[in-house]
């Protein structure tokens, strides 16, 4: 099956207000409370397409929103992606040169030989001194929320506690490079990492106004569990932020992933993520004429999706599934 085109129905933001920053560097902002208390990171736009975390940002920004207790830092990343955007086109925008968040290793951004590898390095103070960091994303296809922790126990205790979205996955990053939520003591074992924490939310599809939506629930969330704001002070500066708790929480704990071959990777259906297939051996794709079978019983598929496919690049996860 191939990928259908999509409708996008999620403006760009403007954020030319916002651009600047109050750092020093583009897109970054900036805020101390002056009183003891961790320092959190909300960022957006690793990726130029993925809208929701701006809009997020922007309502932040706009809101005035300012830590009560210890330090808040909210990052516009790549804005010189965002800028190429074009929603009849919005794969084109997703990156310059290459994927940003794949470039969060100190030898890569000390390369400094592509667009994104350079802003990665100017961004990277700001994510070395974060305690918490919240990383805004969205996906190729629609799909329900996803949160993901990496493997990192704390973080997942973090997850049940934000009480949503439903389904958190529980994975162990790109063979491709370093994401940003695991780069320095976010990548650490819990004995070694201190108080840090670190989540990345998937937050629908690009274009689905639903995303903005979840976005700004999350970063309200995020803030009050992370002590910056309390609940009364959200509440008044983000009226209407709050989405309903999960009816309940899942776990998918990834096993492994199934790499195209080549741009010819077909799925037998149009799995739309989250499919929960019932046997092992079950045949769900053709990867350049070898069968795709599911490696368990009740294995999850956790964002599927062709539109990137290419030698080398992830076309869809196995997961397990437990309630949290």
């Amino acid at each position: 099956m191939t990928s259908a085109p999509l409708t996008f129905a999620l403006p760009a933001p403007d954020l030319g207000p916002w651009r600047a920053g109050n750092t020093g560097t583009e897109g970054v902002w900036r805020f101390d409370s002056g009183r003891p208390g961790r320092h959190v990171m909300i960022s957006a736009l690793i990726h130029g397409n993925e809208l929701c975390g701006a809009w997020a940002i922007k309502g932040l920004l706009e809101a005035g929103v300012r830590p009560q207790a210890g330090r808040l830092t909210l990052a516009l990343c790549n804005l010189a992606a965002f800028d190429r955007f074009d929603a009849a086109d919005h794969d084109a925008s997703r990156f310059v040169d290459e994927d940003m968040n794949r470039q969060w290793s100190d030898e890569r951004m000390d390369a400094a030989d592509t667009l994104e590898r350079r802003r990665c390095a100017q961004l990277r103070p700001f994510v070395r001194e974060a305690d918490w960091l919240l990383d805004l994303h969205s996906m190729h296809e629609p799909c329900a929320p996803l949160l993901l922790t990496g493997t990192q126990p704390r973080n997942l205790r973090l997850a049940r506690a934000m009480a949503t979205p439903e389904h958190v996955v529980v994975d162990a990053g790109h063979k491709d490079g370093t994401r940003m939520r695991d780069y320095g003591r976010f990548g650490l074992p819990d004995e070694a990492a201190g108080d840090s924490r670190s989540l990345l939310v998937e937050c629908g599809f690009h274009g689905d106004p639903a995303s903005r939506a979840v976005a700004q629930d999350q970063c309200l969330r995020f803030l009050q569990a992370a002590g910056t704001l309390d609940a009364d002070a959200l509440g008044r500066l983000l009226p209407g932020w709050r989405l309903p708790d999960a009816p309940r929480q899942w776990a998918l704990e990834v096993t492994g992933p199934v790499v195209a071959r080549s741009g010819r990777f077909r799925f037998t259906e149009p799995f739309k993520g989250l499919e929960v297939i019932a046997k092992a051996g079950t045949v769900i794709g053709d990867n350049d004429g070898e069968p795709v079978a599911t490696p368990y019983d009740d294995c999850v598929l956790v964002m599927p999706s062709t539109r990137q496919a290419r030698a080398g690049v992830t076309v869809v996860r196995y997961a397990t599934r437990r309630a949290l």
